[in-house]
């Protein structure tokens, strides 16, 4: 299923700077970033759950949030984009 996260961490200090970071590159290792703080993750049932958990470790729950929206299985369709495409298509060939 595909996932849109978005995120908006507090970085008025040091520490939310380092969350800011970490909460990115956890992202990063489940999907590919769209917009600053928005990253489409293609992920099944149980790496929803242990990327939620990780998440939550990592944030503030009083000065950060996160959002997820499940786009699910069909999620070709429920998507325009105007402006430069940045994205690939997470389920085609990616040649490194």
């Amino acid at each position: 299923m595909l996932i849109l996260i978005t995120y908006d961490v507090d970085t008025t200090t040091k520490s939310g700077e380092k969350r800011l970071r970490k909460v990115s590159k956890e992202c990063v290792n489940y999907g590919q970033r769209v917009q600053n703080s928005v990253f489409e993750c293609l992920l099944t049932e149980a790496q929803f759950v242990g990327l939620k958990a990780t998440l939550s470790s990592i944030i503030n729950n009083t000065t950060d949030s996160i959002r997820f929206y499940f786009l699910g299985n069909n999620w070709q369709h429920k998507i325009e984009q105007i402006g430069r495409q940045t994205s690939f298509d997470p389920t085609d060939t990616l040649i490194i």
